[in-house]
């Protein structure tokens, strides 16, 4: 990037026309030389209730290299290979799976996320099904705040598992409940050491997951939920949870303040469920995923497996119009936004586009310092029929084929800036890199030092050693800092990554990817067998 684009970045930040409404920024205009499509609604400060949440080893990396305001006085875009690597590849989270049983269709996962927010306020979540069959996959965009992405991603896989259950597990697991016995664990989580959770909030959290599966036992139905079912009823109910939680008296006020902070922000969901060759997408709001597909050809294709729910898609369009008077058609979407709001129209929590005026004022008058969690009542114009929010996903299915290779699973940070095709294209292109890349080690007797260390170099001198071993990485990196050509800009690269915190967010949204890759001899052994 040269001086004059740096200028320019810098000026045009200073010069931008943003309002502040009630503790929130309203943005009106912002400049943006990509033409990014950004969420309007904005805290002002992200304040964690104390002991509600640990640093993040990510965060305080990326803060390390970043300044804090575009009003410093020495202000240099400079950062050497070695730090932009250490700070892209901080929340990278790798698995390989290992099948004894050979259904499992996924071979491995690689993610990383990367912050433009101060806190990041996306979250991901990875886990195997202990009680039933599968993975899963989760990844979680935030907006007002990461409170509400941090609870769904620390609490949805449970419910979807639990809802997957066989009534003979929930009655066991409500037995050892009872019993005051240990539960056996419903996932495997697969955990950054940086992921953060609510500790605190635990126990009542799971008392609220206990109360659902007793509701699923009430139900009465022997063969249970498909799994489009589970999907929808677990994101339903989580999202109603999240809602009687604030609106239940609460005597501990770090327990009330998480629930009103979850609450009042809200986050959008893309979760994965993988079990051999069926795989399962349920999408609330614009997080996106995509599959990457090799042809007999050689060539590569894109299949989406989910819409964006927003002011762009017809379908969306049509269900609000379909659920509102008439009165209400030329108001439900203003300047793109959902009332000229927010940019997703499906979401969790979000609670002020879903419940009338007098509960929103009945639960924040009964609160404490609410205005010192950020919490502020703010009724848009024209909000006569709530709710205008939902959190109920749209589930897709698809039959995994022997050339289906990957599943990408991002935030809209990433599909912002690169295209489906750009994306999967990347991914190929890695792939192949990498084994081109890796040659076997051929030793010639007899082996000595000298030899190996001839060998090395060699290795090394190819590129290996700057190449990014983990796929996510490489779309991040891809994503912050290609130019208009397609091709890596270092400078670029270096400049996105200092951007001050009041400057980052309007260049870049924070990012979260996780690229799942299946196992091909799987899937076709499951179609020799059938």
């Amino acid at each position: 990037m040269s001086r004059t684009v740096s200028s320019w970045i810098l000026s045009s930040a200073r010069n931008s026309v943003v309002l502040q409404g009630r503790g929130r920024w309203y943005s009106i205009c912002i400049p943006n030389r990509n033409k990014i499509k950004w969420k309007l609604v904005f805290s002002k400060t992200h304040p964690c209730p104390a002991g509600s949440c640990s640093l993040d080893h990510t965060s305080s990396l990326n803060k390390a290299f970043r300044h804090t305001s575009t009003e410093e006085e020495h202000f240099s875009f400079q950062l050497s290979p070695s730090q932009i690597n250490d700070i892209l590849r901080a929340g990278e989270l790798s698995h390989k799976t290992l099948d004894a049983s050979g259904r499992n269709s996924v071979l491995r996962f690689e993610s990383n996320q990367l912050a433009s927010n101060s806190p990041l306020e996306d979250r991901r979540s990875a886990a195997t099904c202990l009680r039933t069959a599968g993975m899963m996959f989760g990844v979680f965009d935030g907006h007002a705040g990461a409170a509400c992405a941090q609870a769904v991603s620390q609490r949805l896989l449970h419910y979807i598992a639990v809802s997957l259950m066989s009534r003979q597990s929930l009655e066991e697991i409500e037995l050892a409940v009872e019993s005051m016995r240990p539960v056996r664990p419903i996932l495997q989580w697969h955990k950054h050491p940086s992921d953060v959770e609510y500790r605190e909030i635990t126990a009542q959290y799971f008392e609220n997951l206990r109360v659902y599966w007793q509701h699923l036992l009430d139900l009465d139905t022997e063969l249970g939920l498909s799994l489009e079912e589970a999907l929808v009823c677990a994101f339903k109910r989580l999202d109603s949870d999240i809602s009687l939680e604030v609106q239940a008296p609460q005597e501990n006020e770090l327990l009330r303040n998480i629930a009103l902070q979850v609450a009042f922000s809200g986050a959008t969901a893309c979760v994965a469920h993988i079990d051999g060759v069926h795989l399962h997408v349920a999408n609330t709001g614009d997080c996106r995923a995509v599959l990457g597909v090799r042809e007999e050809d050689g060539t590569w294709s894109t299949l989406p497996l989910t819409r964006d729910h927003n002011a762009y898609d017809e379908f969306e369009i049509r269900r609000l119009k379909r659920e509102h008077p008439r009165s209400e058609e030329k108001t439900l979407f203003v300047n793109d936004r959902l009332l000229g709001i927010l940019m997703p129209s499906r979401a969790f929590g979000d609670v002020q586009l879903k419940w009338s005026k007098e509960l929103q004022h009945s639960v924040l008058e009964n609160s404490c310092d609410v205005e010192a969690l950020n919490i502020y009542q703010y009724v848009p114009p024209n909000y006569h029929t709530p709710p205008y929010l939902t959190a109920e996903p749209e589930v897709t299915y698809h039959k995994l084929r022997s050339k289906d290779k990957f599943l990408v699973i991002a935030s809209d940070g990433l599909w912002e800036m690169l295209s489906n095709e750009k994306v999967v294209k990347l991914v190929a292109g890695h792939l192949t890199e990498l084994n081109v890349q890796k040659p076997p080690l051929t030793f010639k007797k007899p082996v000595n030092l000298g030899y190996m260390h001839n060998l090395l170099l060699q290795r090394k001198s190819r590129g290996l050693a700057s190449l990014d071993q983990n796929i996510a990485t490489h779309l991040i990196r891809h994503a912050i800092g290609s130019n208009e050509y397609g091709e890596m800009d270092q400078e670029k690269l270096a400049a996105m990554l200092t951007l001050p915190e009041d400057l980052a967010r309007m260049y870049r949204d924070d990012i979260t990817v996780t690229v799942v890759f299946f196992n091909s001899e799987t899937i076709d052994k499951y179609y020799r067998s059938h």
